[in-house]
């Protein structure tokens, strides 16, 4: 004869974390004193409708002439794949017990459907009944599917975290006492976070973030030449923003350009030190020269000389009405000329090197597959 199993879910074990009772639940005298047993601990929790529900079905089914048997699954408050590995192992027990060849799902919410493949894969459901409570249904669905979205971490990375760097840039500034500046210092954050997002430079900024966390927890030298880079960069930053001039009159690229020419220099020495520390940990710890590294300071001297010269004249040849003679200055041609042979000096070197570096290796791993074969020959 066919039985049927009433299954009432319960993925959060709320009988367990406030009433203390160890699941699976089975018949209709346990289900009675766990319900009552809920009851009295918190008289406004959903599940005592659904176990009610569970609870009436049962007798209904019962007086009916059927055969029933009813039983309660618990997961954990971790809701997810905890929770759900326990009520499968719990229904598996259930079923052994029962011998139910078909069962009733009682539900009180839309987060207890999630397991409702889970259920038919193992015995199958011929209804499915919903605790509906009229005051709060709604609100419930609602909640759960707004925890549910909060969880996605597509939405996290694009609405939770800007609303994040609002509220932590707007709360330091305040704190500070510089509310009036707060609204830029959020325009320039959220800048910054959309070129991040634009130009793909997560898997970048990631890579910095881990190595900064490897050498701090492993004692590297690139940690603190970091950490003092970015130091130099905010103190340029500042100081550049203190030496420029800020005048509605003047034509808006002007100040961008004597802003610019008083940074360059902190740029350039923020990279030499990251650099320098860069290259130390890779020969100390892993006694690898890197030889791309080579070009990095030829590369980083030449910029500042180039782009202070050019931003510099820029900025007299426009606050002077476009004059051509700031770039006819001995000061711009010196940096110019200075710039441009530094950065043929790195270039060369760097292809002779490597050319050189390439070549040993080459030959060094002719020599360890000859030595191989010898081997093998032998």
């Amino acid at each position: 004869m066919a039985k049927t199993l009433i299954l009432n879910i319960d993925r959060d074990d709320d009988f367990g974390r406030k009433a203390q009772i160890s699941s699976p639940i089975i018949g209709i005298e346990k289900n009675s004193a766990a319900a009552n047993k809920l009851g009295r601990v918190d008289p406004e929790d959903s599940d005592l409708n659904a176990i009610f529900l569970a609870i009436s079905t049962y007798e209904r089914l019962k007086q009916g002439g059927k055969d029933v048997e009813i039983a309660t699954l618990c997961g954990h408050i971790n809701v997810g794949v905890k929770s759900d590995q326990r009520i499968a192992d719990q229904l598996e027990i259930v079923l052994e017990e029962t011998q139910a060849t078909d069962a009733i799902l009682l539900s009180d919410g839309a987060e207890d459907e999630y397991i409702l493949p889970l259920v038919q894969s193992r015995i199958k459901i011929s209804a499915i009944q919903r605790v509906n409570i009229k005051q709060s249904k709604q609100l419930e669905d609602a909640y759960y599917r707004v925890i549910k979205l909060l969880d996605d971490d597509k939405v996290k990375k694009q609405f939770i975290l800007p609303l994040g760097l609002i509220l932590l840039v707007w709360s330091l500034f305040w704190i500070m006492n510089m509310a009036a500046s707060g609204f830029g210092a959020i325009i320039f954050t959220l800048g910054l976070y959309l070129l991040v997002r634009v130009f793909n430079w997560e898997k970048s900024i990631s890579i910095v973030w881990n190595e900064m966390k490897s050498g701090l927890l492993t004692g590297k030298l690139s940690f603190y030449t970091y950490i003092i880079s970015l130091l130099i960069i905010a103190v340029s930053f500042f100081y550049a923003y203190n030496n420029t001039t800020f005048n509605p009159e003047l034509l808006w690229i002007i100040p961008i350009l004597e802003f610019l020419y008083h940074i360059t220099w902190g740029i350039v020495g923020a990279g030499l030190l990251a650099s320098f520390g860069r290259v130390t940990d890779m020969y100390v710890r892993e006694k690898i020269v890197n030889w791309s590294y080579w070009i990095v300071p030829f590369s980083l001297f030449s910029f500042g000389f180039i782009a202070s010269a050019i931003f510099e004249s820029l900025y007299n040849s426009l606050i002077n009405d476009f004059a051509i003679h700031p770039f006819l200055t001995f000061h711009f041609i010196g940096y110019i000329t200075v710039g441009t042979l530094i950065a043929f000096i790195g270039a060369v070197t760097y292809h002779y090197i490597r050319e050189l570096y390439i070549h040993e290796d080459h030959e060094k791993q002719v020599e360890e597959q000859t030595v191989k074969l010898l081997n093998g020959s032998d």
